[in-house]
């Protein structure tokens, strides 16, 4: 490093560490160690002679430095600063005007006429390319709204470095476009990526406080969801009724056809017929009773468009819906979704069904329980019928006829 960059170092470095303006969030001795890095980076992959990368390193120290006067013009007095500094040096009037054109070509807006002013302006916005760009240009932000430019909302400060990135910035030099354009690509993407979020977020809250005032409490929402969940229960306790009564005579059947049926053959047990018919068909019935409290009953599966418009069908069963396209049902679901009066009336008209539903297998399966208890009393009464009067010591004591 030649003597003028290490004082020009040691100058700058003096002054913004004495500067303890807390203001100058962005500006500041750690955003001049990052343009000085990135120039002397491009100074390397540019392959800069020993003279100009001086002349790049000076103006890179320096081309900030204003700020430590005024928020305003400071391009102007970091030039007069740099004058002054390299005056006390004695340095030529031609690499003074140099620096100092340089320090000018950071103007925003500024196109670039040399390749040095495309260095140092590629080397100022080299930001743009690295991972935390989103965290430090957030910097920026608070410090033009502690320094009473302008305050800025997040949604705005987004929407204008979407903008800067795509449409007004652009680097220079091959070296900062081969290394650094596909850094600045990721940033703006991770920007339109925030700002759908964002959007979506604010959709989402307008939609809350749109709708808020016409939800209803949550005591209703309470009420259909407890009771909708009570249906559902009942309608599994009487399924398992039924599945009980029906394993339960299907067992009585199989032990009757198993031990009592093949017994039927021998005369002397004629006087089993009538109680072992009487329990099959007892059980028989039980078991008939129960898959019709089971059987599900299917609907047509279809809905017109205009059942949907005059609010007749509920989208909310399936037996509704099983036989229509997925279009179909997606249009008409988002119709449904639309209309909050709509929602709360399939809500109720599914919870009538239900009930329907539940009276119809209730009041099988009460019906199924007493044939069943019937059965098996009259069952039991003919047997002990039958084995009081036609038993084995009956049949022992009819007279034997004689030929």
């Amino acid at each position: 490093m030649s003597k003028i960059v290490s004082k020009a170092e040691v100058f700058a470095t003096n002054l913004l560490s004495d500067n303890d303006n807390p203001r100058y969030l962005y500006h500041n001795l750690r955003h001049t160690q990052r343009v000085v890095n990135s120039t002397k980076e491009l100074i390397e992959g540019e392959k800069v002679n020993e003279i100009e990368s001086e002349i790049l390193l000076v103006a890179a120290w320096f081309h900030d430095l204003g700020y430590t006067i005024s928020y305003e013009n400071h391009e102007e007095n970091s030039c007069q600063m740099a004058k002054d500094f390299l005056a006390e040096h004695d340095n030529n009037d031609s690499f003074m005007d140099t620096v100092c054109s340089l320090i000018m070509a950071t103007k925003k807006d500024y196109e670039p006429k040399n390749e040095l002013e495309k260095i140092i302006r590629d080397a100022d916005s080299s930001h743009f390319h690295v991972k935390n760009f989103v965290a430090t240009t957030e910097l920026l932000r608070e410090e033009i709204s502690l320094n009473g430019k302008k305050n800025y909302s997040s949604a705005e400060w987004r929407e204008g470095n979407i903008a800067l990135l795509r449409s007004k910035h652009r680097f220079y030099t091959d070296y900062a476009i081969s290394n650094w354009q596909k850094g600045k690509d990721k940033n703006i993407k991770k920007l339109i990526k925030a700002k759908k979020k964002h959007s979506e977020l604010i959709k989402k809250e307008s939609l809350k406080a749109k709708f808020k005032g016409e939800l209803p409490d949550r005591g209703i929402q309470t009420l259909y969801r407890v009771t909708l969940q009570n249906h559902l229960k009942l309608s599994d306790i009487a399924d398992t009724k039924a599945n009980i009564l029906l394993s339960v005579n299907a067992i009585i059947i199989s032990m009757a056809l198993a031990n009592l049926v093949p017994k039927l053959d021998n005369p002397s047990n004629d006087y089993l017929f009538y109680p072992t018919f009487t329990f099959i068909i007892f059980s028989v019935v039980s078991m008939v009773m129960s898959i019709l409290a089971t059987k599900p009953n299917i609907t047509s599966g279809q809905f017109t468009e205009e059942e949907v418009t005059t609010k007749k069908v509920n989208l909310l069963f399936f037996g509704n819906f099983h036989k229509m396209k997925l279009e179909q049902y997606s249009w008409a679901m988002s119709e449904l979704i639309k209309d909050k009066d709509y929602i709360y009336s399939s809500l109720t008209k599914d919870l009538y069904f239900l009930g329907i539903v539940l009276e119809r297998k209730y009041r099988i399966l009460r019906w199924t329980y007493t044939v069943f208890m019937v059965g098996i009393i009259i069952s039991v009464i003919v047997f002990g019928i039958a084995l009081k009067f036609y038993g084995p010591e009956r049949v022992l004591e009819l007279p034997v006829m004689q030929p």
